[in-house]
């Protein structure tokens, strides 16, 4: 609910997901898309394939990218220094860095360091909450958005020292205790530069019905292809009624 404020409610890629059935019996009507209120079922979002064939595609998938171990970590200044005789190279990778003169500080490990989180809908329009979190927010809902609307996360952060592989982004969902949703969705591998990087994940839609309804929490996590984790941010949303 794959980067936020109390009000009514890039290239990156986020997960194509469905609702399939957690416990027996049906939580949601299929043809009007509600919530039935006898049902104290739970669903969660699953990735969605298209045929036998997607499935095999995808376990094919998973397990190269189960294999695959990155090359070693190099310093961002000796990266740009080597092959530096090769012209064609030496323009590729001033293309690809962009201007990082003032951050060949010798530090190995890339740092991304995320700036704010927000949320876009044409409900409630745009919202945007700077991080970290102030205290007087932390623990109140961020965001409320209606029942069977649809929003996009829009994240803005700033990647420092070195190239970043891999980024990716999981958002996992609770209500009442119990996990009703997790999307993984790959954000990319960047360079680091001045500017920030803007990202907006793939759209979803908040579920109908006067189940669906309430206070959610949830965990945003970043982690890249050294699994090493450059944020994790706690936080919750509430779902109303559409009027």
């Amino acid at each position: 609910m794959e980067g936020l404020k109390v009000a009514e409610a890039g290239t990156s890629s986020g997960s194509s997901s469905v609702l399939n059935d957690v416990n027996n019996g049906d939580l949601k009507n299929k043809q009007t898309g509600e919530f039935a209120e006898s049902s104290p079922k739970i669903r969660v979002y699953e990735h969605e394939q298209d045929n036998d064939d997607n499935d095999d595609d995808d376990e094919l998938y998973q397990e190269g990218f189960s294999k695959f171990v990155p090359g070693p970590l190099l310093p961002l200044k000796e990266q740009l220094d080597k092959d530096k005789d090769d012209e064609s190279l030496r323009r590729w990778k001033e293309k690809l860095l962009g201007c990082v003169e003032s951050d060949l500080n010798g530090d190995k490990d890339p740092e991304v360091k995320f700036l704010s989180i927000g949320i876009i809908s044409k409900d409630i329009g745009e919202i945007t909450v700077p991080l970290p979190v102030k205290e007087n927010q932390s623990g109140r809902p961020l965001f409320t958005l209606r029942e069977g609307v649809q929003y996009r996360l829009k994240l803005t952060f700033n990647v420092l020292h070195n190239i970043v592989s891999g980024l990716t982004c999981v958002n996992t969902v609770w209500k009442g205790g119990i996990q009703v949703d997790q999307i993984k969705s790959m954000l990319g591998t960047f360079a680091p530069q001045k500017d920030a990087y803007i990202e907006t994940l793939e759209e979803e839609t908040t579920p109908n019905g006067i189940l669906a309804r309430g206070i959610y929490t949830a965990k945003l996590r970043f982690e890249d292809d050294d699994k090493r984790c450059h944020l994790e941010l706690d936080y919750s949303f509430e779902i109303k009624k559409k009027t």
